[in-house]
């Protein structure tokens, strides 16, 4: 597996749809996670989120697409951080955090003031991820949207300016 200096992130493409729902497939069967609401996103992404305002962005290493981290739009100031994924092979490089760092700067590019993020304890290294990019827990919404959602976050982006 290249290095994280050999990793490109890209931004959506639809050739790259079957890698989308292959690497978080693999991630959310694995943790026993997998739930309808997932599959409409892995099955029609470009319906689901590039056409509702969203993006999706990929993690390229040799031509192959080892990651991969979607933004949904929630409103006009607001976006929710969803399916972050990353192959296993490729996984402890860094790919994860350069996807969330590019997916916040491209937050803040569509004028969005708070990045959101629903997940679930089981994942603690995402969840640290998370915490270190400065996300802050908060309080689950009443219909997080996942029957399997436990935890909650926030990205503040006016308070980084």
């Amino acid at each position: 597996m290249p290095d994280q200096e050999q990793v490109t992130i890209l931004g959506y493409e639809e050739r790259f749809d079957a890698d989308f729902a292959r690497l978080n497939r693999e991630w959310l069967e694995g943790s026993g996670l997998l739930e309808e609401a997932d599959v409409k996103y892995l099955d029609q992404p470009r319906e689901t989120i590039i056409n509702l305002g969203g993006e999706i962005l990929f993690a390229v290493a040799a031509e192959q697409v080892v990651g991969t981290c979607a933004i949904l739009r929630v409103d006009f100031t607001v976006v929710e951080l969803a399916k972050l994924a990353v192959a296993p092979a490729a996984q402890g490089r860094g790919i994860g955090r350069r996807l969330t760092l590019a997916a916040i700067d491209r937050a803040r590019s569509l004028g969005a003031e708070r990045v959101v993020l629903v997940s679930n304890s089981k994942l603690a290294a995402a969840i640290r991820l998370y915490e270190s990019l400065g996300f802050r827990h908060a309080p689950l919404p009443a219909n997080p949207g996942y029957a399997t959602a436990d935890v909650y976050m926030e990205l503040s982006l006016t308070s980084m300016l």
